[in-house]
């Protein structure tokens, strides 16, 4: 039997296990399967030749090395390895193999004073509380929407300029770290926002010699500096309501980890993140942006939230 078929095999048999054997609820039995598929995305993303029975405890090490170059928050990384802890337990079990690999694997430790991730409803409360009676607050609300919308780095947001997006294509195009360009889906939210920003407010600024092509500008028609960012964050996550520390990381961090907890692929959200180094010509000749932008579409929550 191929690889790929056993994997197939593997995961419908635990399928069956989940829901015959343990009587999960269909929602449980969707997340295992969930983690046990990113595993196998893992497998063939580095072009490891191996079936669930030839995984070692090595090759679960690094993926969750990988898991972490996600910047997905720890709570999330502990329910995906326990996932993967019940999978090569039922292998053992059916005897596919004689220990699970997983036996002696640690997960991150997930107690933190300071969460590094937003839920959904979080997510609404900080953008609700935006005033958009105001041009700050307009800008503000477009911001935040491109930060959880798009994944950005603070540092892209601040240095995004009006060429880079691509209003009918639904892309932004994103120097990131190292000079690398890459492209990314900009959610209908976001560029509803935008738009709205830069036909309501950023029209009727005095821009700054040296600002002219900067999207976001503070009051006096200058680039924004990322502390300035940081600060309304901030400021609109306490009027907010919200005891967690809350910085523009952090909606990134919730970027990657409701696209992952929803289902997308790994490979496309690594693609958006840019943590492959990727050239602008590489960008048009390897990535598939329909998909990426499919990917926004069927796992972001503010998608779902306007389906």
């Amino acid at each position: 039997m191929q690889t790929a078929q056993f994997w197939q095999l593997a995961i419908k048999q635990f399928e069956n296990h989940l829901r015959l054997e343990r009587s999960l609820a269909e929602n449980s039995v969707a997340a295992y399967l969930r983690d046990i598929e990113k595993l196998e995305q893992f497998v063939q993303i580095h072009q490891l030749p191996l079936s669930p029975t030839e995984i070692k405890a090595e090759h679960l090490r690094f993926f969750i090395r990988y898991l972490g170059g996600f910047e997905v928050a720890e709570s999330s990384q502990v329910r995906i390895i326990s996932g993967i802890k019940a999978f090569f337990r039922f292998l053992e079990a059916e005897r596919y193999i004689k220990e699970s690999p997983a036996v002696l694997i640690s997960v991150p430790n997930a107690k933190r004073k300071l969460p590094k991730v937003l839920d959904v409803f979080e997510i609404e409360q900080i953008l609700k509380i935006i005033d958009l009676s105001t041009a700050e607050g307009v800008r503000n609300r477009a911001m935040l929407e491109v930060l959880y919308g798009s994944g950005l780095r603070v540092s892209e947001l601040v240095d995004l300029q009006l060429s880079q997006i691509y209003h009918e294509a639904g892309f932004l195009k994103i120097l990131g770290k190292g000079g690398k360009e890459r492209l990314v889906p900009i959610g209908h939210d976001a560029l509803k926002f935008t738009q709205i920003y830069l036909q309501t407010v950023r029209n009727h600024l005095q821009v700054q010699k040296g600002s002219e092509k900067v999207v976001f500008l503070n009051r006096r028609g200058g680039k924004l500096s990322r502390v300035m960012v940081f600060l309304i964050v901030k400021d609109l996550a306490e009027q907010a309501g919200i005891s967690k520390t809350v910085s523009p990381h952090v909606f990134r961090h919730s970027f990657a980890t409701h696209l992952i907890e929803g289902g997308a692929d790994l490979r496309a959200v690594q693609d958006m993140l840019g943590h492959e180094s990727i050239t602008t010509t590489e960008i048009y000749t390897h990535l598939d942006v329909e998909y990426l932008r499919q990917v926004i579409t069927d796992f972001h929550p503010r998608s779902q939230i306007n389906k």
